[in-house]
């Protein structure tokens, strides 16, 4: 599907706009990473302030699997069934307007999220991912991940995703108690929890596992449980994440009550990392625990102020020229993201970070890794000299949030405790 002239037109005054003249002055280009957003799931979920949409599905059969995929209609249906064929027409349109932005450069990870991407099918998914291997370049070895939840599951579903070429599944467990997933809006049980990381863990060397905590009415007891059977799947890579009531969703609108407090979540923290370490797994970021040889290269190229392009509804994606660094969002709405981008529109709004902004992006994803960042690359990402950051990291120290050498400087257990308090220094 070739882009109209009218299509490459746009894009030539897009990257020449990109390309003017400026007052940054970056180096090499950093690592570039490809994130591709499929926004439907079966149900929004009271906590997720994503962009996601929920389907209307039809009445499953009588032959359907329990914990299985819903019947969804024809892949083209017009009655709230999923339109997979329609998306990746848009997918692959919104690929092919980017490609001139990053034209050469290799990929080193890209990540299917959304919503729920486990609910296209195995075919759909390699078709995707055909369609990016003949126009972007993959490093060796490129980290290919798919987000799943366990509320899609079928048995062989997850081996046919393998063979499309996804290397790395990402499942989304949040807990394996009854009580608290329905609490929680989840669409699966305990018990389907419990097979889809059986049969994850069959097909993929690397699979993350997420998981929450300070959960509407939890207890130490409880989380530890859910501890336990998540560490006896001997998971590569953990994923937890306090629950967060963010602006926007259900619970923002009606709390849960119940909530632990403060002192309630800490200790929960602290039963958290002490058991991943007990199970050698390292807290590598503020909400990831990895075996060696697992750390998920498509987030640290996030942490570490790397590139991505961002295609699908919604999407956000962040890109470096010489002279400054560039934010773009795609269309949100599912059907005018699909509208626009068959046109050759999908980009909603660019814009430059501005400099004064750019000390404040680096840090916020830098300070949340455990070793911290070298100083060069600061240098490197920004475009800007290390004076820019000078006075807040000398704050930061006198303060005990971080430490630092000639080289790098990375957060104390202090400054992970209150990470928020040290991010807010650079602002």
């Amino acid at each position: 599907m070739a882009p109209s002239a009218l299509t490459s037109a746009r894009t030539v005054d897009l990257v020449s706009r990109y390309l003017r003249p400026g007052t940054l002055q970056l180096g090499e280009s950093p690592p570039l990473s490809l994130y591709v957003h499929l926004p439907w799931c079966i149900a929004k979920c009271p906590y997720c302030d994503f962009n996601s949409h929920a389907l209307a599905p039809k009445i499953p059969s009588a032959s359907a699997p329990r914990g299985g995929v819903p019947s969804l209609g024809r892949p083209e249906a017009a009655d709230g069934g999923l339109p997979e064929a329609r998306y990746l027409d848009a997918l692959l349109a919104d690929l092919e307007a980017a490609l001139p932005q990053v034209w050469g450069r290799p990929v080193i990870s890209i990540f299917i999220g959304g919503g729920t991407p486990s609910l296209f099918s195995p075919d759909g998914i390699n078709r995707l991912l055909a369609d990016i291997r003949a126009r972007l370049p993959l490093l060796p070895g490129c980290e290919i991940t798919l987000e799943a939840n366990p509320g899609s599951f079928e048995r062989e579903r997850f081996k046919a995703f393998r063979a499309a070429g996804v290397n790395r599944l990402s499942v989304g467990v949040q807990s394996f108690d009854d009580a608290m997933l329905a609490k929680l809006g989840r669409v699966h049980d305990g018990a389907q929890a419990r097979a889809a990381l059986t049969e994850a863990a069959a097909c993929f060397d690397t699979f993350n596992l997420d998981l929450m905590y300070a959960l509407p009415g939890q207890n130490l007891a409880q989380l530890q449980a859910d501890l336990d059977t998540a560490l006896g799947f001997a998971p590569p890579h953990l994923s937890i994440y306090h629950l967060t009531i963010e602006p926007n969703t259900r619970f923002a609108v009606a709390p849960p009550t119940g909530l632990p407090d403060v002192d309630l979540a800490s200790d929960m923290l602290d039963l958290i990392c002490q058991r991943t370490a007990d199970a050698g797994l390292q807290r590598y970021e503020v909400s990831a625990f990895a075996r060696s040889g697992h750390r998920c290269t498509h987030n640290l190229n996030y942490w570490k102020f790397g590139d991505y392009l961002g295609i699908g509804a919604g999407a956000h994606g962040k890109l470096s020229y010489p002279h400054r660094v560039i934010r773009q969002v795609r269309w949100r709405e599912p059907n005018s993201y699909m509208s626009k981008a068959l046109d050759g529109q999908a980009m909603s709004n660019d814009d430059e970070v501005p400099r004064a902004q750019l000390p404040f992006e680096f840090m916020l994803n830098a300070l949340r890794l455990r070793d911290g960042f070298a100083l060069a690359d600061f240098t490197a990402r920004t475009g800007l000299p290390l004076t820019a950051i000078a006075k807040p990291l000398a704050e930061a120290e006198a303060k005990g949030l971080i430490e630092r050498d000639f080289q790098r400087v990375w957060p104390t257990p202090r400054g992970f405790d209150f990470l928020s308090d040290l991010q807010a220094l650079f602002l």
